[in-house]
């Protein structure tokens, strides 16, 4: 009987550490990734305008990767801040690369994929969250198409 009490204590105590461990790292992974986007966007800023658009789709994607997180996590306002984040540095990297003539088919390319992993992570939220995920969707669709037509006028406007 006495056996069977401790057993059960230390699988408690088991238990209890393999959580509190996990979400020790997790808020260090977190903070890690919040360090890295807040240089990146820092290096936007001091960053040569033909330089802009790879360090604006790299932080989209970060933000993108943390609102699917936060999305599983529950947290649905930290991950439709994200979202935002992702719109935002999506548009200013699309500005960015029709402004200097480079970048745009990469660029392009990118918010296609990110396009296709909101499509997936649309099927995973909640009923409620969809409908942020989805106006993301258009959103990126919209920089997409403004991409195009930057790389490829109509031949026939003169």
């Amino acid at each position: 009987m006495m056996f069977a009490l401790v057993q059960s204590r230390f699988r408690l105590v088991l238990a209890v550490g393999t959580v509190l461990l996990a979400l020790g790292a997790a808020a260090q992974v977190k903070g890690t990734e919040d360090a890295r986007t807040k240089e990146l966007k820092e290096k936007v800023a001091n960053a040569r305008i033909v330089d802009r658009p790879p360090l604006c789709l790299q932080i989209a994607e970060r933000q993108l990767g943390a609102a699917g997180r936060l999305f599983d996590m529950g947290d649905s306002e930290q991950a439709k801040a994200a979202l935002t984040d992702v719109v935002a540095f999506s548009e200013l990297a699309r500005d960015y690369a029709i402004q200097s003539r480079k970048h745009e088919k990469q660029s392009e390319i990118t918010i296609r994929k990110m396009t296709r992993k909101l499509a997936d992570m649309k099927h995973a939220v909640t009923h409620e969250e969809q409908t942020e995920v989805q106006t993301t969707i258009e959103r990126l669709q919209r920089i997409r198409d403004d991409l195009l037509v930057a790389m490829f006028p109509k031949v026939g406007n003169k």
